[in-house]
């Protein structure tokens, strides 16, 4: 647990209020969003690429290619290293958020703010549209990623099938469909379903940074233990946000894991704790990452913008 003191000493040594964090997520958004853009052109069949594009490019925070920018940087590496890894885990973002919509998983409506994909293009498109943007991730890695050695590109691309499988989050979003409308859902199985349903790809996006700048096996650690924080924090906000929030202000429907009789952690701790909890583990995200000095700023104050989103 971080302490009182060790909270205090971490805001003097990075004054993190006069890191412009609005200005850096605007500036890595924009730089993310026109390497996306340029990823994924339109060709034949179009229908297919029309539906990839429509989630690909529907916005969102682009969270998980900017962590993995910020930690190839801080590693010492730089943005086109890591730009194709960034793309290829929006591209893994996008399948899964796709797939989750889908009537068979969620059934959701709307995702950021429009339509959900399957809602315009129908399940079948949906279905391979994700599909393809899961091969074209990998794809994407292998052929475009420059200045980086073949081993280097290797471990990243297994690190992404790893989270994004049975062992990550395919395996959270099996045991979360098991868990609905069951009361007895322990803290236990909560938490398993949530550090692979979401912090997988949290954790590979910040640790695939690092290694693909040469990051030593005790930075990439580090680097693991902050992650780790952050995604199980970013969950715990998720779920306090599903019943405070508006549709509007999600841009998806609120209150869908009450309709759906999921257990969340609010339904564990109510909403005051549920904060209390992810706050704490922001805390210990900070203490972790402290060690690599000012130019850990962009982390600290992600891990601060997580717990202090309003969607």
């Amino acid at each position: 647990m971080v302490t009182t003191s060790s909270q205090d000493s971490l805001s003097q040594t990075f004054d993190l209020k006069t890191f412009d964090l609005k200005g850096y997520l605007s500036d890595r958004q924009q730089r993310v969003e026109a390497a996306l853009d340029g990823a994924l052109p339109v060709v034949y069949p179009e229908t297919i690429y029309e539906s990839m594009r429509y989630s690909l490019m529907a916005g969102g925070k682009r969270l998980r290619p900017i962590l993995c920018l910020a930690t190839c940087e801080l590693m010492g590496g730089s943005e086109p290293m890591a730009m194709a890894t960034a793309c290829a885990l929006e591209m893994i973002h996008t399948m899964s958020l796709i797939h989750d919509d889908l009537p068979a998983m969620d059934n959701d409506d709307y995702r950021r703010g429009q339509l959900t994909n399957h809602k315009v293009y129908g399940d079948d498109v949906a279905i391979l549209a994700g599909d393809a943007l899961l091969a074209y991730a990998f794809e994407y890695v292998a052929r475009q990623t420059v200045g980086v050695s073949p081993e280097r590109i290797l471990r990243v691309v297994a690190d992404l099938g790893r989270s994004v499988g049975a062992e990550g989050l395919v395996g959270g979003q099996v045991v979360d469909l098991a868990s609905e409308g069951n009361p007895d859902i322990t803290l236990e199985t909560l938490t398993y379903i949530h550090t692979h349903k979401t912090g997988a790809l949290l954790e590979v996006s910040v640790t695939a940074g690092a290694i693909l700048a040469g990051a030593d096996e005790a930075a990439i650690a580090t680097l693991s233990d902050y992650a780790k924080c952050i995604g199980l924090a970013f969950q715990i906000v998720d779920d306090v946000l599903d019943i405070t929030a508006t549709s509007e202000e999600l841009g998806k429907s609120a209150g869908k894991d009450l309709q759906a009789q999921k257990a969340t952690y609010p339904s564990l701790w109510g909403i005051e704790e549920s904060r209390r909890q992810a706050q704490q583990l922001v805390d210990q995200a900070k203490a972790a990452v402290a060690c690599f000095g000012a130019g850990a700023q962009p982390l600290l104050a992600l891990a601060d913008y997580i717990v202090a989103r309003t969607h």
